[in-house]
């Protein structure tokens, strides 16, 4: 039987992630080897998120090793793909997926006090956080996730936000002082999970990977990318979405939010389309009076 070569980031939870996903292949009696690839996220360490370009800095290259067929299959956190696969491309499998929340690591919000510093290199993050507590001061965070779980107590730092997902993979959950409701902070698209391409004509690949998949894990995902891809690239401002499985329907939750947090917008919504969902979801948000007033939004 053929040995798959999966495509991964180098960093150490990228590395467990994709060691996950062999071990579940190894469980089917398939083998699989590692195929590592640096993304150009991971070169430049210091500049902001955002100013890299955003989404697909940590996916980009790694979709390349596929096109290339340097690889068989990409092994990605769901979070950090853009919303729509490249042509040739397409999302085969989504495994079991992990708490999606966020969490912060040193203090937790009560504990923290007038003016005190949080650390994340993300935007929805960040306005998350200024809509509850305005006070805060928020300051750039980059590097792996050794690095980030570290600063807590060092360069004036009282606290990190985090995956949960993150940590438990780790198995650092310990570090977790404050798991952040999921109904306000509504969570990145995608975080928690795993997305694994392959080339849309490699049957092989395909079929080994639809004994991985959880379907309900993987029409959640799907709902949240279609959110996202509705939002397009006119949506400059935080946005996040998190979908849930109840009874054979999907509940949709997401927010815009203006990057200061001092205007957002919420809804849920149910349906049983994934990509009707997230459309949905996206075009009600977008066009409410508040949604169309956010800074940053244009039409």
């Amino acid at each position: 039987m053929k040995t798959f070569r999966l495509a991964t980031r180098r960093s150490p939870l990228a590395l467990i992630q994709a060691e996950l996903v062999q071990k579940k292949l190894l469980d089917l009696g398939i083998q699989s080897e590692l195929v590592l690839v640096e993304t150009s996220g991971d070169k430049d360490t210091t500049a902001s998120l955002a100013s890299l370009g955003g989404r697909g800095v940590f996916a980009v290259e790694i979709q390349l090793a596929l096109l290339r067929g340097d690889a068989d299959i990409a092994v990605h956190s769901a979070k950090d793909l853009p919303s729509s696969s490249p042509e040739g491309l397409t999302l085969a499998c989504v495994p079991e997926r992990r708490d999606a929340a966020d969490v912060l690591v040193g203090k937790s919000l009560a504990g923290l006090g007038p003016g005190a510093t949080v650390a994340t290199g993300s935007p929805r993050r960040a306005a998350l956080l200024l809509e509850r507590r305005p006070d805060l001061r928020i300051v750039e965070l980059r590097g792996n996730m050794a690095t980030r779980l570290a600063k807590p107590g060092s360069e004036g730092i009282d606290a990190v936000v985090a995956a949960a997902a993150a940590l438990e993979r780790l198995g650092q959950q310990q570090l977790s002082s404050e798991r952040l409701d999921t109904q306000w902070f509504i969570p990145q698209v995608g975080q928690g999970a795993l997305a694994l391409e392959a080339r849309e004509n490699d049957d092989e690949a395909l079929e080994a990977l639809a004994s991985l998949n959880d379907l309900s894990a993987f029409d959640c995902v799907r709902a949240e990318r279609a959110f996202l891809a509705e939002l397009g690239t006119g949506c400059s401002i935080p946005a996040g979405a998190n979908a849930q499985m109840n009874n054979g329907q999907i509940s949709l939750s997401a927010v815009m939010i203006a990057i200061d947090g001092t205007k957002s917008v919420r809804a849920t919504m149910t349906h049983s389309n994934p990509e009707e969902l997230g459309k949905r979801m996206a075009i009600q948000l977008r066009d409410t009076e508040n949604g169309a007033s956010l800074p940053g939004w244009e039409k």
